[in-house]
């Protein structure tokens, strides 16, 4: 998009121009390391979260395409930016794609002109075919994360429905019971964790979420409630 001043020239707009730097990179990257190595771009400032991908290089790694569904992360990240919360980059960690495919991903946060974060430049790398040779390749698959702890991998998720579903898996193996067994303290807890989480920016999550928990949507945005009250006190 460009704005036209008084003179009738056409002056670029600085976000465009770094949007265009960031295909640029991508193409790179990709290049550098191959078809199994997956690139996108989303947009932090969408008004739809639920289609963050705004470009994607090697989409077959992950299942996803332009206008598809961010990943937990970037969810998280988008949540986060609307309470005014900082971001950090997550470098080199393992996530899941397409047909249990073993990735080394990394979320790196880009500001706009107005230093604003606005953009997720996401790397995938498939690095399944590497693990059988690991004594030789270790440097290049290793990740962030003390050697004596189990590194638990995110999936990347194909669409919303599906990231709201482990979304919702996780937050019933945070308290560790079927929410039938859970008392208020606990499902509170697990509902602020999927509010952490980004869970309600999806259409329609509300919904799911109270039938799942088998509470009222009043009691469930009460429950969200609760930690808001606690936080300001």
């Amino acid at each position: 998009m460009t704005t036209k001043n008084e003179h009738s020239h056409y002056v670029p707009d600085p976000n465009e121009t770094i949007l265009e730097s960031l295909t640029f990179i991508a193409h790179g990257i990709a290049r550098q390391f191959g078809s199994n190595c997956e690139v996108c771009i989303h947009d932090l400032k969408t008004s739809d979260p639920e289609h963050s991908i705004i470009y994607i290089i090697n989409g077959h790694v992950t299942g996803r395409d332009i206008g598809d569904s961010p990943s937990k992360i970037v969810l998280e990240s988008i949540e986060a930016l609307s309470k005014g919360d900082n971001l950090t980059d997550h470098l080199c960690y393992l996530t899941k794609g397409t047909g249990g495919k073993l990735l080394k991903s990394s979320t790196i946060f880009v500001k706009d002109y107005n230093n604003e974060f606005h953009y997720v430049l996401s790397i995938n790398l498939d690095i399944s075919g590497f693990t059988a040779f690991d004594s030789a390749l270790k440097s290049l698959i290793n990740i962030n994360n003390n050697d004596t702890e189990e590194q638990k991998t995110e999936a990347i998720p194909n669409s919303v429905n599906e990231l709201l579903d482990n979304l919702i898996e996780q937050s019933v193996a945070l308290i560790g019971k079927a929410p039938a067994l859970m008392n208020k303290e606990e499902k509170v807890k697990a509902i602020n964790y999927l509010n952490d989480a980004g869970a309600f920016l999806i259409q329609k999550s509300g919904d799911k979420v109270s039938n799942y928990f088998g509470i009222s949507k009043f009691t469930l945005y009460s429950y969200v409630d609760v930690k808001k009250k606690k936080e300001e006190l």
